[in-house]
């Protein structure tokens, strides 16, 4: 998905940009931006922009994007603090023992519940069941069985926290997680979260360094490699291309992918989430992230033929969901405000929680709302749901 890059850019930016020998106006205009945002970025008026933007003006001056990032551990987000402490704490906190010492089999009795609410994107309630799970994951010792039990935990911590963006959290969840994991299996799931939150961060080497290893690390050999080998591989790859194509390599990032889509062919279909996986993988998945491409890349017109090519429906998975705001956001770019403010209403109808804590949502609706001169009784909705001031 496309991310807001809320990192300093402006300093790095106007450093650059002198060095070229370009003024602002020059910067703007092979960016594709406005000159206002040049100047404010470089004033410090804004702290930010979108992870797109941040790409173009790293092709306009022939740097990788991540040279030009910036981010802190945390971005604040008003009200995630108090909700999200709990698991904070969980997660970076050695808490007393329970007073009755658990069990593998009674953690694992409860598991099914914890990962059908993180499936579910129901956040809240998943939060409420993790937290007392992860003190008694950790009093269950290092036998194979707990490790394995307490790394899926902490897997799906790391991945909500990321989500929330509590960093610094997530990072210690997802360190644990890959200290706990039984298997390279599991250890490349974790891996695959890990990059995506170094993406979301905005450290795209680190992210693309870490998943090219880890991809070179467990390619399997395909003559016995089972599905889900398959599945491990390809979504490492799908990573590296990811942080690839917004670190300004296309080379490498469509090298990466072209290989992630014949992983995917070979698996021959979808596979569901799984107990390693938080994800679905297969050639629907991978389109969806194929087509993700087209948002970085300017090519609005391309995403919408891919989405009516590849098809899904709400029920399927985060990464289809992740994908309609894709759509959304290639609707905006066409200036058809309409259609985007319907597939965020959709979203909205199907995963309400999921779509609260996306800072994606809140800047396509902010860029709808900007444009438009007189704002619908849905819009109003949505801005409540999403947190857009009014």
């Amino acid at each position: 998905m496309t991310e807001h890059a809320d990192m300093h850019i402006g300093a790095r930016l106007r450093q650059v940009r002198k060095r070229r020998g370009m003024t602002q106006r020059e910067l703007a205009a092979a960016a594709d931006v406005s000159l206002s945002l040049v100047r404010k970025l470089e004033q410090g008026e804004v702290d930010g922009t979108r992870m797109e933007t941040a790409h173009r003006f790293a092709l306009a001056l022939r740097v990788p994007t991540s040279s030009l990032l910036e981010r802190d551990d945390e971005e604040p987000e008003p009200g995630r603090p108090e909700a999200w402490w709990p698991l904070q704490r969980a997660v970076q906190v050695a808490a007393e023992p329970p007073a009755e010492a658990p069990t593998v089999e009674g953690v694992r009795e409860v598991l099914p519940e914890a990962r059908r609410t993180y499936f579910a994107n129901k956040l809240g309630e998943f939060s409420g069941l993790l937290v007392p799970l992860l003190r008694d994951a950790d009093a269950l010792g290092d036998s194979t069985d707990a490790r394995d039990v307490r790394s899926h935990l902490l897997q799906m911590a790391g991945s909500v926290l990321t989500q929330v963006r509590a960093y610094a959290a997530a990072e210690t969840a997802l360190r644990r997680a890959l200290d706990d994991a039984p298997d390279r299996r599991r250890a490349a799931a974790v891996i695959t979260t890990w990059s995506w939150l170094l993406l979301r961060q905005g450290k795209l080497a680190a992210s693309r360094e870490l998943a090219t290893r880890w991809a070179d690390d467990v390619e399997p050999r395909l003559s016995r490699a089972t599905p889900e080998d398959l599945a491990a591989w390809g979504w490492l790859l799908l990573q590296a291309s990811a942080a690839n194509l917004r670190d300004n390599r296309p080379g490498e990032a469509a090298d990466t992918m072209r290989l992630a889509r014949a992983v995917a062919v070979m698996t021959g279909r979808e596979l569901p989430r799984g107990r390693e996986r938080l994800t679905t993988w297969g050639p629907k998945t991978v389109g969806y992230k194929a087509a993700e491409r087209h948002i970085v890349l300017d090519e609005p017109d391309k995403v919408l033929c891919a989405a009516r090519r590849i098809g899904g429906d709400m029920a399927a998975s985060t990464e289809y969901h992740r994908h309609r705001l894709d759509v959304a956001r290639a609707h905006v770019m066409l200036r058809q405000h309409n259609e985007a403010v319907e597939t965020l209403a959709d979203l909205h109808a199907a995963v309400p929680e999921w779509l609260a804590s996306q800072r994606y949502a809140r800047d396509i609706l902010t860029d709808v709302m900007q444009q438009r001169r007189t704002l619908t009784p849905e819009m109003h909705t949505l801005a409540d749901a999403v947190g857009v001031p009014l």
